[in-house]
């Protein structure tokens, strides 16, 4: 096979390669379009990055528990491996204990991970790499059969992009498990989220070139959600409380539907603005910037445990005073922030509101009011929004 190695390895008594990160570099430096760069089973030691700007090339493993890539010594390079190119397929391998992020996939389109298995081994750190899998400023994103483990940020992170698929992942013991941020177009189906801070956040953040919308998260196992959170201060998702099973935050047009949430401690499904974040002073908010989510739709999902213990002081207070001591927060939490130039008889338009059904009655915070008066509403959100186009890229058809 193009790009195979076929060196001897040089290894220790427990098979870790000393040697191979001078022909791995070289492969990837010399590759050409469409070649195929086949590393062998083994455990491979790196101590720098592995930078690939080829477009059209595929790096495969022999599986995720046979070709690992070791980074526990990295002294060089802010990332385990960086792909500034496109046609980019990422299959079967591990990389364990980078410095920084996992892979980071900049500016390209027709991007595939999958089979790929990410972990920091000693468990959930501050100092772990921030991110697992990467991608930013991309297009045509399929990330898909992956595990990530212990990422300080998100396992998963997905970016600035557009025409994205998540599926068939597990991500766990991260403080965000997936998180689609800025994008556009995003389908996040059928993957094991489970003891990360919060499962599956969908985020807006200001002062980026566009906003995100239009992601779908349906028949996902969201569940036991409640890692203590690990991220660095100042990080947007140090402000995830522990125990969140989705959070929405100043995302438009998000439909959450076939999901089973089990035992996130919080809550399951958490919608919020900007101006719920402990991160909103850190930032000056470029004009233009919209704080609410809007086009929210919530439906046909199946909840069971969780909201008995959330995280966070005002958390805790809210559920004494509304449900006392052992009561729960229901399955829907919201802060109750809503656009006051769009609201008509206090509600927002049939095309902005938030539809959420099949969860009971849900809880507004009253953030506005500065917590005061939370209320507990089920007709309110009884509506339903059109169903969300599925993406339509595939690489597989």
């Amino acid at each position: 096979m193009l790009g195979a190695c076929t060196r001897t390895p040089e290894a220790t008594p427990d098979g870790v390669d000393l040697g191979y990160q001078a022909t791995l570099i070289e492969q990837l430096i010399d590759a050409t379009p469409g070649q195929v760069i086949e590393i062998p089973p083994g455990r491979y030691v790196f101590d720098r990055s592995l930078t690939l700007r080829t477009d059209d090339v595929t790096l495969r493993g022999a599986g995720m528990d046979k070709t690992v890539l070791i980074f526990a010594g990295q002294k060089s390079g802010a990332e385990g491996l960086l792909v500034t190119a496109s046609g980019f397929t990422l299959e079967n391998l591990a990389i364990e204990d980078t410095k920084g992020d996992a892979v980071k996939i900049n500016e390209g389109e027709r991007i595939t991970l999958r089979g790929v298995r990410i972990e920091w081994t000693g468990g959930p750190k501050t100092t772990n790499g921030a991110y697992g899998l990467y991608p930013v400023r991309t297009r045509k994103v399929l990330i898909e059969d992956c595990v990530v483990r212990g990422a300080s940020d998100a396992g998963i992170y997905v970016g600035q992009s557009s025409d994205i698929v998540v599926r068939r992942n597990r991500v766990e013991y991260n403080v965000a498990g997936i998180e689609i941020e800025n994008s556009r177009r995003a389908d996040v189906y059928d993957n094991d989220v489970t003891r990360n801070t919060g499962g599956i956040l969908v985020f807006n953040m200001p002062n980026l070139p566009e906003p995100g919308a239009g992601a779908r998260v349906f028949n996902n196992r969201i569940y036991e959600n409640n890692t203590a959170n690990f991220a660095a201060k100042g990080t947007a998702v140090a402000s995830v409380p522990a125990g969140s099973g989705v959070v929405i935050n100043a995302n438009d047009q998000v439909e959450i539907f076939g999901n089973t949430l089990r035992d996130n401690a919080t809550a399951h499904i958490i919608i919020s603005s900007y101006f719920s974040t402990g991160y909103m002073n850190a930032y000056s908010v470029a004009p233009g910037f919209d704080p609410y989510p809007e086009a929210i739709h919530v439906h046909s999902n199946r909840y069971s445990g969780g909201g008995d213990s959330p995280d966070g002081l005002d958390l805790k207070a809210l559920k004494l005073a509304m449900f006392g001591f052992g009561g729960r927060l229901p399955p829907v939490l919201w802060d109750g922030y809503a656009d006051p130039k769009k609201l008509i008889g206090g509600r927002l338009p049939p095309d902005l509101a938030l539809c959420i059904r099949d969860a009971g009655a849900v809880l507004n915070a009253d953030g506005p009011g500065k917590y005061r008066n939370p209320t507990l509403d089920e007709k309110r959100f009884r509506c339903e929004l059109p169903p969300l186009a599925a993406v339509s890229w595939d690489p597989a058809g």
